[in-house]
């Protein structure tokens, strides 16, 4: 952890790097899991001082959950193509699977 992080986020970071280590997670993948959901959720509470769009704007990391481990490099959620195809304004967009939506902002 950076130096001067709260005692909160010292002990969230411990609790989600200790738990992916007892689920088999190799002690340097937990380590870097448990810091980008913790500067996740910094940049989140506006505790950082640069934050990415994504972390600010994605779905928090505790509401995701496993929603996307063990499924390979897929991308983006449908939620998320869903949203972004909502801010360009795309005719149709509610009718259209991950895989349309996909398309449609490609282009």
């Amino acid at each position: 952890m950076p130096a001067g992080s709260s005692p909160k986020r010292e002990r969230q970071y411990e609790h989600i790097k200790e738990s992916a280590e007892k689920r088999g997670v190799p002690k340097k993948v937990a380590t870097e899991i448990a810091a980008r959901t913790v500067n996740k959720e910094r940049a989140r509470a506006g505790e950082s001082k640069t934050a990415s769009r994504l972390s600010i704007e994605d779905v928090s990391s505790g509401h995701r959950g496993g929603k996307r481990s063990h499924s390979g490099a897929q991308g983006r959620t449908k939620e998320q193509l869903y949203n972004e195809a909502k801010k360009r304004n795309i005719k149709g967009r509610s009718a259209m699977s991950k895989a349309e939506l996909e398309r449609a902002l490609a282009h």
